[in-house]
């Protein structure tokens, strides 16, 4: 398994221990793939998911901005993927219902030293985007601390830190 997929679930996985609104939320969340910059997941959804309308929640959508955002940045190397400073969705269509599958790509559109920025589109299993959102997080204090890597352009070695798994 590639390093940079490796210490990306490294980083689900804290999130999930900690028992928070991931945990609580989607605790099911799949990663898939993770490339520097980009995450590749999928959710099969739950009824604890859904509206009142019995399709996916709209805060769903904007929570998995939130956290894929998240993993996106530390798909990058960083362990501690900052705070919120921005995020917001479009909602293109139903995202679906208990047993579909939401299929989700993360990217890192671009990263400076204070800020990073994101976007997730969102797919059923069709392949037909049915939300997209942007996500934009501080990560000042977060480039500096220990337990973040530096991976081969690839994504497949560590070229810098402690690969740990």
């Amino acid at each position: 398994m590639a390093a940079c997929l490796r210490f990306t679930r490294r980083v689900w996985k804290s999130f999930i221990d900690n028992k928070g609104h991931d945990a609580q939320c989607f605790p099911n969340l799949e990663i898939h793939s993770a490339k520097p910059g980009a995450v590749i997941t999928s959710l099969k959804i739950e009824p604890y998911n859904l509206n009142r309308v019995g399709t996916v929640h709209g805060g769903l959508i904007m929570s998995l901005t939130d956290t894929l955002g998240s993993l996106a940045v530390a798909s990058k190397g960083q362990y501690m993927t900052g705070v919120s400073t921005d995020i917001g969705a479009s909602f293109v269509k139903p995202a679906g219902r208990p047993g579909d599958v939401l299929h989700a790509v993360a990217t890192v559109t671009g990263m400076g030293k204070s800020l990073a920025y994101t976007r997730v589109d969102f797919n059923n299993s069709a392949g037909d985007l049915v939300a997209y959102g942007y996500h934009t997080k501080y990560i000042g204090k977060s480039a500096k601390q220990p337990g973040n890597i530096l991976f081969s352009e690839d994504g497949e070695t560590v070229i810098e830190g402690d690969d740990v798994d």
